[in-house]
């Protein structure tokens, strides 16, 4: 698990092949402190060029969970649904408590 200052953090869009060969989504990017030099990368969301995914995380990072619309509640990480068949073999979802605690409350 890794951190990161909000301010280190960029959205990249991308796109490539044709067809059904094509990909796209948006990777998060970090970038070194006063720097545009990206350190490390992972992605936000796959096959989507969605701007939305990004637009809700930088609505949130700056101005706060209230500025959000409502959502339901999250699905639980280890339900098994019936799209998903590779999840029955994927292990259990199990985070610290300290990082559990932190993503599922508001300061």
């Amino acid at each position: 698990i890794v951190a990161y200052e909000w301010s280190q953090v960029r959205a990249e869009l991308w796109a490539r092949g044709a067809g059904e060969h094509y990909r796209c989504g948006t990777m998060l990017a970090i970038v070194k402190p006063g720097t545009n030099e990206v350190i490390d990368r992972f992605p936000l969301i796959y096959n989507t060029l969605s701007e939305d995914p990004w637009l809700y995380v930088h609505t949130y990072m700056e101005k706060g969970p209230d500025a959000l619309p409502p959502f339901d509640t999250p699905r639980d990480a280890n339900e098994l649904v019936w799209y998903s068949p590779l999840r029955r073999w994927a292990p259990e979802v199990k985070w610290p408590a300290a990082i559990d605690r932190e993503s599922t409350t508001a300061p």
